[in-house]
């Protein structure tokens, strides 16, 4: 499908300020350790967006700032990239900022205070007027904050009865732990789940990636497990594809979620087959992990 013949693509959910350490050496507790840190925007749903706008792929992102110097930076680093960005701008918290820790194995953890996250308007997708055609990607972070997740379920049934389609990608897989019956509720009303291994595997019950497979493709029609260094196994109906993971050098690991979403949509909605939406996804991670933080090239 030509995408000038495609609706909106819709990305809803967290914005952060990423504060990124990255460590060479083990943590030197209740001391010193030397890092090298550095600043920029990030959130899975933020930085979903801004690599499919940095793709040139028409896309536009709902969250909720605030007022202050890192959402103002946020908004101005969307719109350069080629995001419709509407944000709201909360007046009682600050924007999401998160503190990243990157070890010498280049994984990191990751240490969220949500801000301004929590304050999720869903009128602001009703706003945009949504119709057949377009599609909603939802960030998880959306459903496991308690503050913010009956604006994630009603953005959802709002695009459903639109006759929007709808994907997910559950965000991470320790607080999911909490909310897996939340999600597991809300899973029939997805198009596309875009999860990592440990992800689909609290989704699914535990097992391996292709039982995880087989159970979340009962309920989602395509369902994506992404495995980091060991490749991407993916369904939808009735075909299922695997992918080694590109072989490229790795920096930080970072937003590599968010790139392979955007790569996979980018190349899905409009009509590519299973494998090269794969494929597509691979790349654009590929590019993220050769990058400090999150945030795409030409930020």
């Amino acid at each position: 499908m030509p995408l000038s013949d495609m609706g909106r693509c819709v990305v809803v959910g967290d914005v952060m300020m990423d504060v990124t350490a990255r460590i060479a050496t083990s943590i030197a507790y209740a001391s010193d350790t030397p890092a090298r840190i550095s600043i920029q925007p990030g959130g899975s749903a933020a930085m979903t967006a801004a690599w499919l706008g940095s793709s040139g792929f028409p896309v536009t992102f709902v969250g909720c700032i605030g007022d202050d110097p890192f959402g103002r930076e946020v908004a101005a680093t969307l719109t350069a990239l080629g995001v419709q960005a509407h944000l709201t701008v909360s007046a009682g918290r600050p924007t999401g900022t998160c503190v990243i820790l990157v070890d010498a194995q280049h994984e990191r953890t990751m240490l969220p205070d949500t801000g301004a996250n929590s304050d999720l308007d869903a009128g602001a997708v009703r706003a945009l007027d949504l119709g057949r055609g377009d599609h909603v990607h939802l960030s998880g972070y959306v459903l496991l904050n308690p503050e913010a997740r009956a604006a994630g379920v009603r953005i959802i049934e709002d695009a459903r009865a639109a006759g929007a389609s709808c994907s997910l990608d559950p965000a991470s897989a320790a607080p999911l732990l909490a909310a897996r019956d939340v999600v597991l509720e809300l899973l029939p009303m997805f198009d596309i789940l875009i999860a990592n291994e440990d992800e689909a595997a609290v989704l699914s019950g535990g097992g391996d990636p292709v039982a995880s497979l087989e159970v979340l493709g009962a309920i989602v029609p395509t369902v994506v497990v992404k495995r980091g260094g060991r490749g991407v196994t993916a369904r939808s109906a009735g075909t299922t594809v695997s992918a080694a993971a590109p072989t490229v050098p790795v920096v930080d690991t970072t937003g590599a979620g968010d790139a392979f979403a955007a790569g996979f949509l980018a190349a899905w909605l409009p009509g590519a087959g299973l494998a090269a939406a794969v494929d597509a996804g691979q790349s654009l991670a590929g590019v993220a992990v050769g990058r400090v933080g999150a945030s795409p090239p030409g930020r």
